[in-house]
């Protein structure tokens, strides 16, 4: 785990890394979607700072609604995951329909968020979600090792 990873992300590094703007992280938190764990925001001007299932969570958000998937069911996903800690989520898929969430581990357990009908399912696979948030904040915090790559 690096150092940022220990003390925390900034909002701007966290829009950085996961592709969010600054507004949609303000009013995810203030919307109770995201909040930051590590420091929270305390009124106008105060620094947030957000830890790595933080930074998870709106990275999940971002590819679901980039995706298409509305943003209740992004709300939906959130909460599988948090009630999914500690689970292995880069070999875990999120398994959404119409009337609830299923966390899909790799061992074939299914981890029941809401129970309900029957309904068409969206496969969200996580390990690309994790791959991807792993490489951004790698280049974020080391940003002039990507310019030498790109110049080589």
């Amino acid at each position: 785990m690096t150092m940022a990873q220990r003390m925390g992300f900034s909002g701007p590094m966290v829009c950085r890394v996961t592709g969010v703007t600054y507004r949609q992280l303000d009013y995810w938190s203030r919307t109770g979607l995201v909040q930051p764990s590590i420091t929270p925001a305390t009124g106008s001007g105060s620094k947030r700072a957000y830890s790595y299932a933080d930074v998870l969570e709106v990275k999940v958000i971002k590819s679901l609604l980039d995706a298409g998937v509305a943003l209740a069911k992004a709300r939906q996903a959130v909460e599988c995951l948090r009630g999914s800690l500690g689970a292995d989520l880069a070999s875990s898929s999120l398994v959404l329909s119409e009337s609830g969430s299923v966390l899909a581990h790799s061992d074939g357990d299914l981890v029941d968020l809401l129970r309900g009908g029957q309904g068409v399912f969206n496969i969200v696979p996580l390990g690309g979600v994790v791959a991807e948030l792993s490489t951004s904040i790698n280049h974020a915090q080391h940003p002039t090792s990507e310019r030498e790559t790109r110049s080589a």
